[in-house]
């Protein structure tokens, strides 16, 4: 109980570090995404704020980013290594996500991101399992903005606890992403 205690009061403070460096507190787009792997798959919804600055801009792309807070449901189709076996669990997420886009935030984009999860019991499926629910969340990606706003995109996400507890054995993921701006 004391771990997942200290994993909400870590995301509860990352949720308030967003807001300040936020231009407001107003959600700036909502996303739906799907994935897959490791004999499991995932459902999340989630809520972007921009951070409306570059930090790095040129004539006509930029690097900036969002703040991603997330809510997922994973199902794992074999889990304690056991065929046709099912766990359902919970996840809360956030991550800040660097993106290199036009100046415009048209067209193709690349972007990366590393945030923490708290996950509501622990990860074991298909030989993958974690010691922790506290998991960090990596991805890489690579989508589309078109004029109307939608945004559509593909990444591989990796879990794990970055070597906190053994074992360790953390899990991928092809997800993909649809985003529409408010």
């Amino acid at each position: 109980m004391q771990k997942k205690q200290t994993g909400l009061k870590i995301l509860a403070a990352a949720c308030l570090l967003a807001g300040f460096h936020s231009s407001s507190f107003a959600v700036d787009s909502a996303s739906f995404e799907l994935g897959t792997g490791n004999k499991s798959q995932l459902a999340r919804v989630a809520a972007q704020w921009d951070w409306n600055t570059a930090l790095w801009q040129g004539s006509s792309t930029q690097l900036g980013g969002y703040w991603d807070l997330s809510l997922a449901e994973f199902r794992q189709n074999q889990y304690q290594n056991v065929p046709g076996q099912t766990k359902n669990l919970t996840d809360i997420g956030f991550t800040p996500v660097f993106r290199f886009q036009s100046n415009d935030k048209k067209g193709l984009y690349g972007e990366a991101g590393i945030g923490v999860h708290l996950m509501s019991h622990l990860y074991d499926n298909n030989s993958r399992r974690f010691s922790t629910a506290f998991e960090f969340g990596d991805h890489l990606g690579a989508g589309y903005v078109f004029g109307n706003g939608l945004d559509v995109g593909i990444k591989l996400q990796h879990f794990s606890n970055g070597g906190i507890k053994k074992p360790n054995s953390g899990a991928n993921f092809a997800v993909l992403r649809v985003a529409y701006p408010f």
